[in-house]
């Protein structure tokens, strides 16, 4: 069996609402070992949706007849752009019924409200002949569970999350079990790397790509790249056990580049390293403009090995209060190795740390110079005892200052990252 997550609603292609129903559809849909390929979002309107069903009923036309779940969310609601249901009946054939114990379910939540239904609600009541209904707990908009033909399951949700997940949960998964759906579950690992190109990667682990069980898949995120290493078996622990060989040998491919898995950032495996030492950091930042502090806080209970900063957007607070030294501000410029170092080392003696960190640079999309072009980033790291190092990065090819600014900050705490695991 296969799953299509179909999600109505204008106000999605508009970008207006973040679709989260999406993302938790495909994860529980992995829970139970259904497979899920497609993705659709469609507006409000009746000739598109059912071009939509049409579509997605014909993926399955082949050789294999695998059995199909179509999953809808959106367009329940009492209004006249709520179109699922009465779409859905019209493209296979069927009437609009009217269930009079909906319509009951409605009134007593409006009346625990102190409030009448309104007649738009009716609406709400009316569901394709043949479909059973999927209870609403909190809303007024139920869904149904419908077989309109033989091989094709579908299920409607309302939009709202937090009722869509309840129904989900109360209703669709235990149907789904009931047809044997969840003896197998799809386990993921992903695997994080910075320092290193998607294609650079995926040319070191190409074999690794033809596997069946797990499987292998690359992307790439604002500089970060991910390989995803999923298993299909009865339970999590087994799952576990088919992908970790296979996730070791990637890692050990990649080297270096490796930082982590799943919920790991590079702020929060810097901060492991610091808490595993017992050392602290500070940090000194231009272009990016406190970034640094609000990565490295993000984590919880950072406060054990990060001190603070010092935001050194204008020369004079590099002087004064990083101790920069003015001259080499003069002849080298504010964005250069020199004085990223000198910034690393006025910090951490500042605030007393083990570590201090700094980043000076160009972040655009104005301001660069054939010498020292947009996207010009050095990056400075000392330690207490006196070595201090810088890096030279370039990420001109792109004049996007949010996306300079946190290439930047990714690449200052892997520097500092690959520091502490040679120290």
């Amino acid at each position: 069996m296969s799953a299509e997550i179909i999600c109505v609603g204008t106000e999605l292609l508009l970008g207006s609402i973040l679709n989260s129903n999406a993302q938790f559809l495909a994860n529980q849909l992995a829970l139970l070992g259904i497979s899920h390929y497609y993705q659709t979002v469609v507006g409000d309107n009746p000739s598109r949706i059912k071009q939509v069903v049409e579509i997605a009923i014909s993926r399955t036309e082949d050789a294999t007849k695998e059995a199909q779940v179509l999953i809808f969310t959106g367009g329940l609601g009492p209004t006249p752009d709520d179109l699922t249901h009465e779409t859905l009946a019209d493209f296979f054939g069927v009437a609009l019924v009217e269930h009079p114990e909906i319509i009951a379910d409605i009134t007593n939540k409006y009346a625990q409200r102190d409030r009448l239904m309104t007649p738009s609600n009716r609406k709400q009541a009316l569901l394709p002949q043949g479909a059973k209904i999927l209870p609403n707990g909190s809303g007024t908009a139920p869904g149904v569970i419908w077989e309109p033909q033989a091989g094709l399951i579908i299920f409607t949700f309302p939009g709202v999350p937090s009722e869509m997940h309840q129904m989900w949960t109360q209703s669709a998964v235990p149907y789904l079990q009931s047809l044997g759906f969840g003896q197998q579950i799809i386990y993921s690992q992903t695997l994080k790397f910075w320092g290193i190109g998607e294609s650079a990667l995926a040319e070191k682990v190409a074999p690794f790509f033809d596997l069946s069980n797990p499987t292998v898949a690359p992307y790439a995120s604002m500089g970060e790249v991910k390989l995803r290493v999923s298993a299909l078996a009865p339970s999590i622990a087994q799952a576990q056990e088919i992908v970790q060989p296979v996730a070791e040998k990637l890692k050990l491919i990649a080297g270096k580049h490796y930082f982590g898995a799943d919920d790991d950032t590079l702020a929060s495996v810097v901060g492991q390293l610091l808490l595993a030492s017992s050392q602290t950091l500070s940090v000194a930042e231009s272009c990016t403009g406190g970034g640094l502090g609000q990565m490295l806080t993000t984590v919880s209970g950072s406060s054990q090995y990060f001190l603070g900063g010092i935001i050194s957007y204008h020369n004079r607070v590099k002087t004064d209060l990083l101790k920069v030294d003015s001259q080499d501000l003069a002849h080298k410029g504010a964005v250069s190795a020199v004085i990223a170092e000198q910034m690393a080392v006025g910090v951490q003696n500042l605030l007393g740390t083990t570590w201090g960190l700094s980043i000076t640079g160009i972040a655009g999309p104005d301001g660069g110079s054939d010498d020292k072009p947009v996207g010009l980033v050095y990056i400075g790291v000392a330690k207490e005892n006196g070595a201090v190092k810088s890096f030279e990065f370039r990420f001109g090819q792109t004049k996007d200052r949010p996306l300079i600014r946190h290439l930047s900050l990714c690449s200052a705490l892997d520097c500092l990252r690959l520091q502490l695991l040679t120290t």
